[in-house]
């Protein structure tokens, strides 16, 4: 999608003050979020088909709304998925395009798409580099376990297999409530995300984009036990990223991988090595031999989320902005792993 400071894409909005370098380089980005909005994204209606809006989930600190997506007859106790969208994007433009209501309505789990609101970020990203929105009990992350909790009350989905998902903001937003919420959440899939707790502040967010930033899986993994008191069992996570990401380089892959292989206990170097729709494919295993992390490295892909269209098996999504038609769906393969499938 060529340099980070030319997409939309999971760029931060500045709304301090800042020096004219900066406040230009903000402009120019904002104008050209809008224009992606106009000639690629598509607008966010208040309600899309198949979507329902819940407008009362909690006291919502991070004014996000919220989307849900439940299969007609859905049996209680079943899986939930809370999928969070890229910067531009909306609830709408990531539900069917990314193939996960496709997949519920297969694999019979529910969905629930937290939107952000355009006042909070005028780019629609969710803020993954605030610190008052990335703490337990504060802000955004706070909204979306109240949109899981409201779930469970609503809907009796299973606590034990509730998952997180997301792209670029949203897969850094991702890794935040892995982190802040580990207790609630049993596995999470970061695209073309980033660590938690890379950045705090507008300052520091672009450089962890690009060209990223370099901390010993000790230090990272300290960041994500510091986050709340939980002392395990941790969740498991899936990481993709594009080979050819220059909005988020590809090194945040290594980064998420070193994290979460030191949270879980265990090291950075793969037990398994092969490769699954021809793309690189990693597992790191725990000491028990159970896969707590793997890493999918997609050849040539730009910043986006792997789909692959059809009715095959693991066939499912469609392509969009930022959502690229690479023949093998990232939906897919995470759901299979967290055992939704089944």
């Amino acid at each position: 999608m060529g340099n980070p400071m030319r997409t939309p894409e999971c760029r931060p909005h500045r709304t301090a003050p800042a020096r004219r370098r900066r406040l230009r380089r903000s402009l120019v980005t904002s104008l050209l979020a809008a224009l992606a909005l106009l000639l690629g994204t598509p607008p966010a209606p208040a309600s899309a088909a198949g979507l329902q809006e819940v407008t009362a989930f909690g006291s919502n600190p991070g004014g996000l709304r919220m989307f849900t997506y439940v299969p007609d007859g859905l049996a209680s106790d079943r899986p939930l998925v809370v999928a969070l969208h890229g910067c531009t994007q909306s609830a709408a433009a990531y539900d069917d395009e990314t193939g996960w209501t496709e997949l519920a309505d297969r694999m019979r789990f529910a969905v629930v798409l937290p939107e952000q609101r355009s006042t909070n970020n005028f780019n629609r990203c969710f803020n993954w580099f605030q610190g008052t929105d990335t703490a337990r009990g504060r802000g955004e992350a706070l909204s979306i376990a109240q949109m899981a909790a409201w779930m469970r009350s609503a809907h009796g989905v299973d606590p034990e297999r509730t998952y997180v998902t997301g792209l670029s903001a949203g897969g850094a937003m991702t890794a935040v409530m892995m982190a802040a919420y580990p207790d609630r959440f049993a596995g999470g899939g970061v695209v073309a995300g980033l660590p938690y707790r890379c950045a705090t502040s507008m300052v520091y967010a672009f450089t962890c984009m690009n060209p990223g930033v370099n901390k010993s899986p000790g230090a990272w993994g300290d960041l994500v036990r510091g986050a709340s008191s939980h002392a395990g069992p941790w969740p498991v996570l899936s990481v993709w990223h594009g080979t050819a990401d220059y909005t988020v380089a590809p090194t945040n892959q290594r980064e998420l991988v070193e994290q979460w292989t030191d949270v879980h206990g265990t090291d950075a170097v793969p037990e398994t090595t092969d490769q699954v729709a021809g793309y690189p494919h990693r597992v790191y295993e725990d000491a028990a031999g159970r896969p707590v992390v793997e890493a999918y490295e997609i050849t040539g892909m730009g910043h986006g989320q792997p789909v692959d269209p059809g009715t095959g098996t693991a066939q499912c999504g469609r392509a969009a902005a930022y959502v690229l038609d690479v023949n093998i769906c990232a939906a897919y393969h995470m759901a299979v792993s967290w055992g939704l499938s089944g």
